[in-house]
């Protein structure tokens, strides 16, 4: 009996240098690196996944730009720069980025123009202005596809809404998405249908948190409507604006699945910008080489812009 309990005690004893021991580790290590351990705990599965789905694509995709290679062939062949030389000097490629480039500025400045003509009129209290502003936001959480298909047979100059509206006018509605000049109009005006209700609920909530003591101080040395709009609710939107005018840039850069279902990039790559063009490139042409050159150029093209668009906010954007 003596004996069980000695050994018992022994036990215990042992047990509690053992925790004494992994408490003084822990405290070793939090001394000689603070709280590392407990943030690379908690930041290693995030990182991991951006190493694996983000970062790895874009090193690989530098990589394959040097390379010329057709997605099937056990061998890539190294080119150097003759990829990015060959879509600098291709007078396609310079076609695309200027269609890039006019769905981009078309896109963005409908969007936020009218979203923000959309927020100041249901900023009023009027009654079943929630029901309203739900229908103007119910397109922006459609799918791209949807939406496309959608505006196909609305512009259908045969049988859409569009062309009967125009006959009920005495005229005829042109092919919108076959004609070469008004093709990028139409995706262009389907983008901002679907895109306006997102740029609408954020100015709604910007226009929502300013201050109404600037309104009535302005009122107070004779402001009128006008005035007030431009000295209190466009500077006050400023951080808003800037937030719209990056995140509107980036996603119509990306925009791909309107495009696809309302004109395939045509007629006669009337529509195709940079992303599409990647698309074919790759998946048409099946030139991963030059695919990966031009996905780089549109990965330099979007840093650029992001980083002039923080520049210019940070130095005309007040957050006062």
């Amino acid at each position: 009996m003596v004996r069980t309990v000695d050994v018992l005690e022994s036990e215990r004893r042992a047990s509690t240098r053992a925790r004494l021991g992994t408490l003084a580790r822990v405290a070793f290590l939090r001394r000689a690196f603070g709280d590392w351990p407990l943030f690379v705990l908690f930041v290693a599965p995030n990182l991991l996944l951006l190493a694996v789905f983000t970062y790895w694509p874009l090193v690989y995709s530098g990589y394959l730009s040097f390379m010329q290679w057709d997605l099937i062939s056990p061998v890539k062949v190294f080119v150097g720069l003759e990829n990015y030389r060959f879509l600098l000097t291709d007078r396609e490629f310079h076609e695309v980025l200027r269609n890039t480039v006019v769905f981009t500025v078309g896109t963005v400045g409908g969007t936020m123009a009218l979203g923000l003509v959309f927020a100041l009129l249901l900023d009023q209290p009027l009654r079943g202005i929630a029901v309203a502003r739900g229908f103007v936001f119910v397109p922006y959480v459609l799918s791209g596809a949807a939406v496309a298909v959608f505006w196909v047979n609305m512009l259908n100059p045969r049988f859409g809404v569009v062309g009967q509206v125009a006959s009920w006018l005495g005229t005829v509605s042109p092919d919108w998405l076959n004609h070469p000049q008004l093709a990028m109009v139409a995706v262009i005006l389907v983008s901002i249908w679907k895109n306006v209700g997102f740029a609408t609920i954020v100015y709604l909530a910007g226009l929502q948190r300013i201050p109404q003591e600037l309104y009535e101080a302005a009122t107070v040395d004779g402001a009128g409507a006008l005035a007030r709009f431009r000295a209190v609710t466009l500077p006050q939107l400023g951080p808003i604006t800037l937030f719209l005018v990056v995140v509107s840039t980036i996603a119509s850069f990306q925009a791909f699945d309107l495009i696809k279902v309302l004109t395939d990039g045509g007629p006669v790559n009337a529509t195709t910008t940079l992303l599409f063009s990647i698309w074919e490139q790759g998946f048409v042409a099946f030139d991963a080489g030059r695919a990966a050159a031009a996905s780089v150029l549109l990965f330099a093209l979007l840093a650029v812009i992001s980083l002039l668009q923080v520049r210019l906010g940070e130095r005309r954007v007040s957050y006062d």
